[in-house]
């Protein structure tokens, strides 16, 4: 099975990302996660980016707040696919990481799921790499059915 990386802008992200992290660990998805800074260590983001195919992965989720350029830079890097997790900050609530996560130019796709998305980033992860994996598709399926049947349980509940 391929691995999945996980990169955050900044250990502070890490409350977000473990979140990310713990969903791949339900499905026995093995991961890397690194702290590496589109601005700060621009030279470790693109040497890992550059050599993620090579070492196993098949895709990578970053997650970064405010100018959240790291799954930008992630991307310029490698032809794998990013997910790209912005985080919520103080200054304008995670808009500011957003908007700089998404606002990929052509040519340079990164996913984007929702502000401190984590969850979503690691189960979109899961899904690129089940194509290819009919096991972990089937966990997949599992997992759609038990949030089906936790739904209706609270709509029966609702009923009573």
């Amino acid at each position: 099975m391929k691995k999945v990386a996980v990169m955050m802008g900044s250990d502070s992200d890490l409350p977000i990302v473990q979140k990310a992290l713990d969903t791949l660990s339900s499905f026995g998805v093995p991961y890397e996660a690194h702290v590496f800074s589109a601005h700060r260590t621009p030279e470790q983001a693109r040497d890992f980016s550059r050599a993620a195919r090579a070492n196993g992965f098949g895709a990578i989720i970053c997650a970064a707040g405010m100018a959240a350029h790291l799954a930008g830079a992630v991307a310029a890097n490698t032809t794998l696919p990013v997910i790209g997790i912005p985080i919520q900050s103080k200054g304008l609530g995670g808009m500011d990481a957003l908007l700089s996560t998404v606002m990929m130019p052509p040519g340079i796709p990164v996913a984007t799921v929702a502000i401190d998305g984590a969850v979503n980033a690691a189960l979109l992860s899961i899904q690129i790499l089940a194509v290819e994996d009919q096991e972990l598709a089937a966990k997949l399926d599992e997992k759609r059915v038990k949030d089906a049947e936790v739904v209706l349980a609270k709509d029966a509940a609702l009923q009573k």
